[in-house]
């Protein structure tokens, strides 16, 4: 639990550690003191996330019934069936992360046109609108994924649901790797550093 708790935070110091590093390198002006990002994330995870954290344990575990289950439970988990390919995790993973990036990736070239190419981005309100599809489609493709995992007898659908739904962040890394290369004149270590450490 604690290392869960940790670990995002040290993620993002060490991403903000490398990326002031470099722009200290070439003694750039968006240079970000690394203590004003470690005091605040510092700050939220100990006064909020692990108080709450800890909270939710002891309530969970002390304000719960007993887990009564309404049939007979084996203590020996079953053995998983050998599924049909369309069922595998490795296929429906990726394949259900499709949809919800194909839902967003024209109002994405918008987005970093505007943030890496200085455009102005003045259609707020349809980006609202796109966000809320991305989050319907996300929802009911995890949905049918899950589906298709618990059919083919499959009890480990919690991280299968995790990971179909935010495989949609892998498409959205490729096409920012495409973005890069075939949409922008970038060059030199400071501008690579900064727009990989950005997505």
């Amino acid at each position: 639990m604690i290392y869960t708790i940790l670990l995002f935070p040290g993620i993002i110091a060490t991403i903000v550690f490398l990326l002031n590093s470099i722009a200290s390198f070439y003694d750039t002006i968006s240079v970000i003191p690394f203590w004003s990002v470690v005091m605040p994330l510092t700050a939220v995870y100990g006064l909020v996330v692990f108080p709450l954290t800890v909270l939710g344990t002891v309530l969970g575990r002390h304000l719960s019934s007993k887990h009564d289950p309404p049939c007979r439970v084996n203590s020996i988990p079953r053995p998983i069936p050998v599924a049909s390919w369309y069922c595998n995790p490795l296929f429906v993973i990726p394949v259900s992360g499709l949809l919800p990036f194909g839902s967003i990736f024209i109002e994405m070239y918008f987005i970093f046109t505007a943030f890496w190419s200085y455009k102005f981005y003045y259609v707020y309100g349809f980006m609202l609108l796109v966000y809320t599809i991305l989050s319907l489609v996300t929802i009911c493709t995890t949905i049918v994924a899950v589906y298709f995992i618990l059919n083919a007898e499959n009890y480990n659908w919690q991280w299968i649901a995790l990971s179909s739904s935010g495989s949609t962040s892998v498409y959205v890394f490729l096409y920012s790797v495409f973005y890069f290369y075939y949409k922008t004149q970038m060059t030199g270590l400071l501008q690579i550093a900064y727009y990989f450490g950005y997505m």
